[in-house]
């Protein structure tokens, strides 16, 4: 039970470090290194100052398909880890930001550092967007491999 309607919180842009750099949500961190997040998140679970669970947000340009993956497979995550504690998790509250960075700019720009907006799309970052693509492709790939059963598990839930 909180006594305060929101307690400390953790923004988590999923977007590509270009459109991160380009600007995002202050006090917001770059989570698209998955590997990284999850170790800041698993390895020492974070609270809040006064032991209250720390309060997760996601978003991407739009919350559209990165920032709710990302939430999605943080969530797996911590089922696994407290799957002896169900239903205790050590990140209960998550949230996405409706509308992403975008609507999120548009209405409160001056929250913003730099105040700016860079789309995914932009032209000059073409090169760095296929990078990135790349990138998170070879990963999903290299996560299937490790999570997919070699022979046939029962699933109990």
């Amino acid at each position: 039970a909180y006594n305060t309607p929101v307690g400390q919180y953790l923004i988590l842009d999923a977007r590509y470090p270009y459109e991160f750099n380009g600007g995002h949500i202050s006090g917001a961190e770059n989570a698209y290194y998955k590997e990284k997040l999850f170790e800041k998140l698993f390895t020492n679970p974070m609270c809040g100052p006064d032991g209250k669970p720390l309060i997760l947000i996601f978003h991407c340009e739009f919350s559209a398909q990165r920032g709710p993956r990302l939430m999605r497979e943080v969530r797996e995550r911590d089922r696994l880890m407290n799957k002896q504690n169900y239903p205790n998790l050590f990140y209960p509250e998550m949230y996405l930001l409706e509308g992403g960075y975008k609507s999120f700019f548009e209405s409160y720009g001056e929250a913003c550092s730099p105040m700016s907006y860079l789309p995914m799309l932009h032209d000059n970052h073409r090169s760095e967007m296929k990078f990135f693509r790349r990138k998170s492709k070879t990963w999903e790939l290299e996560t299937r491999k490790k999570t997919t059963p070699t022979t046939k598990t029962k699933l109990v839930f």
